[in-house]
């Protein structure tokens, strides 16, 4: 067998190609960002087309450091920022649109008469998510309500939908129409419990079928397609694995186990925790219930998950909008040059606040703010962020599982700031532990494929992979950990009702 397994990482601000060996070891990798769109005030856009070109760049660079082709790759995963939806045009494979990202807030008015309707009961009973813009529905519905030409093509049978991974192995294979179940399970319009499309549920939301893609388990033997020739690879590999990112990130951390947890701090920050094969729905807590990941035939393994819109993203408009740091690494060592936030905090609710609050009508606030805060002071300030958003997810998830976290994975790019871990373990009051491969959402998709086509034999073998490469335990008192969360409650108060 070939020696090597390649993932797609099609992220929310950048896409990447990594590279992997049998232990797991990142060989080669390149990487590159594309540009966010913000036409309007709560809009966010992506251009499909450029997406695909930096995919295709990534690869062919990521591989030329390897010095490897297509015969040396055993097998290609694919995965994705979950919730963006592209349309795009059947014959030409053109997108008649720009991808609408899950950041975008245009449907919420369609959201709140779909709730005002009272069938939003039923959509979480079915899907396990609360009805709310962040999911895929509600933006086709958005399409085909705003331009009537793409409503009437699509019930022509003239487009197709899908999220990015469905986009990426289209255009990968010979029009490959294809999702998985992790992906699927976030758009609103699949049944957890049949693992398909919901004939209700797109009533509701006016979906037409066949506009969608087959669903196939996140590692499918059956595998999805071969790559083109006359594509990235210049030559025929198994495209065989498919997880949306936090899933992916969540195989990579190798949580198989019931109550295993990572947190990935990315563009926002997702806290998943592996509850088994039976589907357990939050009632109380604002948790979502999603598909974690399903291999080969076996039964689909589920998850809790908590959301936060702004982590990484909150850093970067830091950077790019307030100009305060010139790098997302200048922001640790200037929160490290003060002893505390100087009483100042900051909400990035930007487009409202995620689990486990859902409130769409919040933004952003710093409040606190006196003569004596200075820039270091702001910029701590938006770290801790971070970090107490993730409290509150962990909190709501402690209640809805009815344990108590004790060890939390991390992975993503920020989880490389060691203030910021020892600032999640403070306010927390538990261990936060740091693999060595960092690349975990790539290494899920990689392990995905890889399992598909024998590359490693099971689960036990990829737990051994996983290594340790920092540990950060508790520093501060249980009052000051105390205190500043009350005081952070106090913060979120100030950002709600907002918008109109």
């Amino acid at each position: 067998m070939s020696g090597f397994v390649g993932a797609i990482d099609a992220g929310t601000t950048s896409v990447r190609f990594v590279i992997f060996d049998h232990g797991g070891d990142v060989v080669a990798f390149a990487q590159k960002e594309h540009k966010q769109h913000y036409p309007q005030q709560g809009w966010v856009e992506h251009d499909p087309i450029e997406i695909w070109q930096n995919i295709c760049i990534v690869i062919k660079s990521a591989m030329e450091k390897a010095g490897v082709t297509a015969k040396d790759l055993a097998a290609i995963g694919v995965t994705n920022q979950r919730e963006t939806i592209v349309l795009w045009d059947k014959m030409t494979g053109v997108p008649v649109h720009p991808a609408i990202v899950w950041q975008d807030t245009r449907s919420d008015k369609i959201c709140s008469r779909i709730e005002s309707e009272g069938l939003h009961h039923k959509i979480k009973e079915k899907t396990g998510l609360p009805t709310r813009t962040y999911f895929s529905a509600s933006k086709l519905t958005w399409l085909f309500e705003n331009i009537p030409e793409l409503k009437v093509r699509a019930e022509k049978g003239e487009l197709l939908a899908g999220t990015i991974d469905s986009w990426l192995i289209w255009n990968l294979t010979e029009g490959k129409h294809i999702t998985d179940v992790t992906n699927a399970s976030r758009t609103l319009l699949m049944s957890l419990e049949s693992l398909k499309w919901d004939d209700e549920l797109l009533g509701i939301f006016k979906v037409p079928r066949q506009i969608l893609p087959e669903i196939r388990p996140s590692s499918d033997p059956q595998i999805y397609g071969m790559t083109k020739k006359s594509g990235p690879f210049a030559g025929e590999i198994p495209v065989c694995g498919d997880l949306g990112d936090q899933q992916a990130a969540l195989v990579g951390q190798t949580c198989f186990n019931v109550g295993d947890c990572k947190n990935t701090y990315g563009t926002g920050c997702f806290l998943l925790m592996n509850i088994g094969s039976h589907i357990k729905l939050d009632r109380t807590s604002g948790m979502l219930t999603t598909v974690a990941y399903q291999f080969a035939d076996n039964p689909p393994q589920f998850a809790f998950e908590g959301a936060v819109a702004f982590a990484g993203a909150a850093v970067q408009w830091l950077r790019d909008n307030m100009r305060l740091i010139k790098s997302a690494a200048e922001s640790e060592i200037l929160a490290q040059q003060v002893s505390d936030n100087g009483g100042s905090y900051f909400v990035p609710a930007f487009s409202g606040l995620f689990a486990p609050h859902w409130q769409s009508s919040a933004r952003g606030v710093w409040v606190g703010l006196t003569s004596y805060i200075k820039r270091e002071h702001l910029v701590r300030s938006v770290l801790e962020s971070i970090c107490f958003q993730t409290v509150d997810v962990v909190r709501a998830m402690e209640k809805e599982s009815h344990t108590d976290l004790s060890l939390l994975k991390v992975d993503g790019g920020a989880s490389a700031n060691n203030f910021l871990m020892q600032t999640q373990a403070d306010l927390l009051g538990s261990r936060v532990v740091r693999p060595k491969i960092l690349e975990t959402t790539s290494l899920g998709a990689a392990y995905a494929a890889g399992l598909a086509v024998g590359f490693w034999s099971n689960t036990d073998e990829l737990k051994k992979h996983w290594q340790e490469d920092a540990r950060f335990s508790p520093r501060i008192s249980e009052d000051t950990r105390n205190s500043m969360n009350s005081r952070w409650q106090i913060a979120i108060s100030k950002s709600l009702n907002w918008a109109d």
